[in-house]
């Protein structure tokens, strides 16, 4: 029996993989990291960015945060 104990003691030390899961584990939470501040730094830049194109696109108009129909921002009409 404690031979038994003693050759499964050996093996867990040799064995590596439950460290390269953590290591994984570890990257991966990082990487989650990252893209959660990225998108939280140019989420508002990209939205301004995908508004002024919207309305370019329909034909003269311009982006105002102020503007639209409801007054929370939208579309209007070119100066």
């Amino acid at each position: 029996m404690r031979s038994f104990f003693s050759n499964l003691a050996t093996r867990l030390r040799r064995d590596q993989r439950g460290a390269t899961a953590v290591e994984y584990g570890i990257m991966v939470s990082l990487i989650a990291v990252v893209i959660i501040v990225a998108v939280t730094l140019l989420g508002g830049t990209l939205k301004d960015t995908f508004n002024t194109v919207g309305c370019s696109v329909q034909g003269g108009k311009v982006f105002s945060a102020t503007g639209g129909a409801d007054g929370k921002g939208g579309c209007v009409a070119a100066p």
